[in-house]
């Protein structure tokens, strides 16, 4: 059975899970906001978050709670720190957003805003100035990707173990050391983007290739940039014509949109594949790190995980992409361009990972306000 909920050729027979708007500012020096009332989880996303994060139904509610508190936090905090801010992370055994600060004079101010603090040496903006020197290098295949991590203070190379001891590989290593604070990691599996050959039934095809929709957005929908290319068809999955790729970008960025026409028409919902209740889209604000998220996706449909790491760069057999967000949810081959959501905030598009859904892995997504911003879209929200 494709999908159990009764849908006809419109764009919401395609979609995924999506979330909510940016939290507005606050005073520098306030108490951390009260987050808006929000519709209760449904039993079928708490029955997969319990699944996938080996929680109970109480500790889930408790966390999807906090990581509101958390989410709301984050931007207060990093205004309030200044140039001082190096980074934060969600911890879920506390339910408490950790804020990194290089200056302590700005501690009793961050911690106003309902923030644990932690004093490090090198602020966010040195990280990512490192960072940005390491993307400069051009990473042969053994490597797969690399990260600013606040919480280890450090920018994150990680290694495919097998290939640890090629020439390029240690050649890039030592090159990337000399940029800053750098640590090195191993992974078992490179990663590999998830698109797939034509399956009958699901989502969309262009050409022999199927994907996942993301969020509905006005005159459209956005997806992942691997998957299609400007001037492209879209059939949906009765093979009727639904639009054209309008713009699309991999490698350096996986992120690509699509215009609805001929019938097709765009709603602000995410299947929950009769695991969840279909989601209805209210925003996009940023879940910090460590934050719980779930994907959907039409191979694997309802998957759950952690927040790993952020503005990541990710390093695919056909070069590399920018600024994805790590997760420990998984995805197989058909699931590329699927939702990634946090609570009811929608965060990104799935672009590739490593591993399955049987044995596990990690997958990353592309940021859903970056494809926004960079193509002037607007997402569609009840």
């Amino acid at each position: 059975m494709r999908r159990t909920t009764g849908i006809g050729t419109g764009l919401s027979a395609l979609l995924l899970l999506g979330a909510s708007v940016t939290a507005g500012s606050a005073p520098a020096a306030a108490a951390a906001p009260t987050p808006a009332p929000e519709p209760a989880a449904s039993a079928g996303l708490l029955t997969a978050m319990q699944k996938d994060l080996g929680l109970t139904e109480s500790q889930v509610q408790a966390r999807l709670a906090a990581e509101k508190t958390a989410a709301a936090v984050e931007t207060n905090a990093q205004r309030v720190a200044g140039s001082s801010y190096g980074g934060s992370w969600f911890d879920a055994k506390s339910g408490k957003l950790t804020v990194a600060v290089t200056d302590g004079r700005k501690a009793g101010a961050v911690r106003a805003t309902g923030a644990t603090v932690r004093l490090v040496t090198h602020s966010a903006q040195q990280l990512d100035a490192a960072k940005k020197k390491i993307d400069a290098l051009g990473a042969p295949a053994g490597v797969s990707s690399w990260h600013v991590d606040p919480k280890a203070n450090r920018v994150v190379v990680n290694v495919v173990a097998s290939e640890r001891g090629d020439n390029d590989v240690a050649t890039f290593v030592a090159r990337a050391r000399q940029t800053g604070p750098v640590q090195i990691k191993e992974t078992t599996e490179a990663p590999k983007t998830f698109a797939a050959g034509t399956v009958g039934g699901d989502p969309y095809y262009t050409g022999n290739v199927r994907c996942s929709i993301g969020f509905s957005v006005y005159g459209g929908f956005v997806t992942a940039g691997h998957c299609g290319r400007p001037g492209m068809g879209v059939r949906g999955w009765d093979g009727s014509y639904i639009g054209n790729f309008q713009g699309s970008s991999f490698p350096d960025n996986d992120y690509a949109w699509v215009n609805v026409g001929s019938g097709w028409w765009t709603v602000p919902v995410v299947l929950g594949w009769g695991t969840v209740s279909d989601r209805l889209v209210r925003g996009s604000n940023e879940a910090p790190v460590g934050a719980s998220i779930c994907r959907s996706g039409s191979t694997t449909h309802w998957h759950c995980g952690n927040v790993l790491a952020k503005n990541e760069t990710v390093n695919y057999s056909q070069g590399a992409v920018h600024q994805m967000t790590k997760t420990s949810v998984c995805a197989e081959p058909g699931d590329s361009g699927g939702s990634f959501i946090s609570g009811d905030q929608a965060q990104g598009v799935t672009s590739g990972g490593w591993g399955n859904c049987s044995g596990g892995g990690e997958t990353w997504y592309q940021p859903i306000n970056e494809i926004l911003g960079r193509y002037g879209l607007t997402l569609h929200t009840t």
